[in-house]
């Protein structure tokens, strides 16, 4: 049920890509038939915003579908594992023709080359982010790790100071906001894993004891989870996940292929993945699959929610830019609160709630101060080209006087 509905959404969002190309493709043939021009802009609206929106609804709900798919199955008796190497193993087979028909613009990185060796870093980067991430989710709950995933900023800004990526002004209110946001989403993080409190929504009301699905509910529900050891890990994975990014955008700078790039690194964590998760599972019954959930997590994850979250992504990215698309990061606590409650049948706690409102006030403050500093250097070149447009403009009309 879960997968269905999952694949819904995305399905909506396509139908939506899909209707908004042709609608695009007859805006001639109407505009020959004199259509108004309020119907233009209807258009263009629903391209420039129903769309993305959509699309970034459907990418959030895939995320979390992923973590939630993954706690059944792993409830059910899916190997760790097992899931890590064949989830990266999916990515990479859905991800080469795609490479192969998109990526080829540029000349591919030699292995002796710096850049071969940064790609390699994305593949165990991203391959410890998903070992520790996953089985935090194991140990807690996917809402735990929706909220933690907003202290991604706060890491990622820290480590760009460290590593000079980042200027500090202090007297700047963008720098003063990215400190505060990361104090607060620190404090947001701390208060989610050490205090859970109460419960205030009992999963009780979205269970039916009639349904054929409450002996799954019980099962899932039916052993304890190490909440703080669980909070720990997925604290560890954004870590990873903001290194991750500060060596993806190295990359980047370099070789400007998305495609290609998200293919190596699938490709790179696979390879690392092998050796760890072929010796710490070593019995062979494990690695045999059968159509069950344990099979429908692993497609999931590895070509539905990866595949389908970096291409939407990228479309996002060069659509509407990258603070829009970071906007939606909060959204994915609520989507994973509805996901366990109906389907796992989790309990949202005091704790979480408190932790998850800190959490948003500091993710917001980080981009507030990005998007503040990005305004205030994005002024100064225009304030600095406009002296030498007007001296040009000067020394030509003194050059035609002459």
């Amino acid at each position: 049920m879960l997968l269905v509905s999952t694949m819904w959404i995305g399905m909506i969002f396509w139908n939506l890509v899909w209707c908004e190309v042709l609608v695009s493709g007859n805006l001639d043939t109407k505009s020959v038939m004199r259509r108004t021009g309020e119907e233009t802009v209807a258009w263009r609206y629903f391209h420039r915003d129903v769309v993305p929106f959509a699309a970034m609804f459907a990418v959030e709900c895939s995320t979390v579908g992923s973590n939630t798919l993954y706690k059944a199955a792993s409830l059910r008796g899916l190997n760790f594992y097992v899931f890590i190497f064949y989830s990266y193993a999916a990515s990479t087979l859905v991800l080469l023709p795609l490479a192969l028909i998109f990526g080829r613009s540029k000349k591919l990185p030699s292995a002796k080359s710096p850049l071969f060796f940064e790609m390699l870093l994305l593949g165990l980067f991203g391959c410890m982010a998903q070992m520790v991430g996953f089985k935090g989710v194991e140990q807690s709950s996917p809402t735990l790790s929706s909220a933690m995933s907003n202290l991604t900023p706060a890491f990622t800004f820290t480590l760009a100071v460290i590593f000079r990526m980042e200027q500090v002004v202090l007297r700047s209110s963008a720098t003063q906001a990215k400190i505060i946001g990361g104090v607060l989403s620190i404090s947001g993080a701390l208060v989610v894993v050490l205090y859970k409190g109460p419960k205030v929504l009992s999963a009780a009301s979205f269970t039916l004891s009639s349904s054929p699905t409450s002996s799954l509910h019980q099962h899932l529900t039916s052993s304890e989870s190490s909440w703080i050891v669980g909070g720990l890990l997925l604290a560890s994975q954004f870590f990873f996940v903001s290194v991750w990014y500060i060596v993806q955008t190295l990359v980047m700078e370099l070789y400007p292929e998305e495609i290609t790039v998200v293919f190596f690194y699938n490709l790179f964590a696979t390879l690392v993945s092998a050796p760890i998760c072929f010796l710490a599972e070593r019995n062979w019954t494990s690695w045999m699959l059968k159509p069950d959930i344990t099979l429908a997590a692993i497609v999931y994850s590895g070509v539905f929610a990866s595949v389908f979250s970096v291409l939407t992504h990228t479309w996002g990215l060069h659509l509407k830019g990258p603070v829009y698309v970071s906007l939606f990061r909060p959204l994915s606590i609520a989507i994973a609160v509805a996901m366990g409650a109906i389907f796992l049948s989790d309990a949202l706690h005091l704790g979480s709630v408190i932790g998850s409102v800190i959490l948003c006030f500091g993710f917001y403050t980080v981009i507030w101060g990005k998007k503040r500093e990005d305004s205030t250097k994005n002024l100064a070149g225009s304030e600095h080209c406009a002296p030498l447009l007007l001296t040009h403009t000067v020394e030509d009309e003194g050059s035609s006087l002459r």
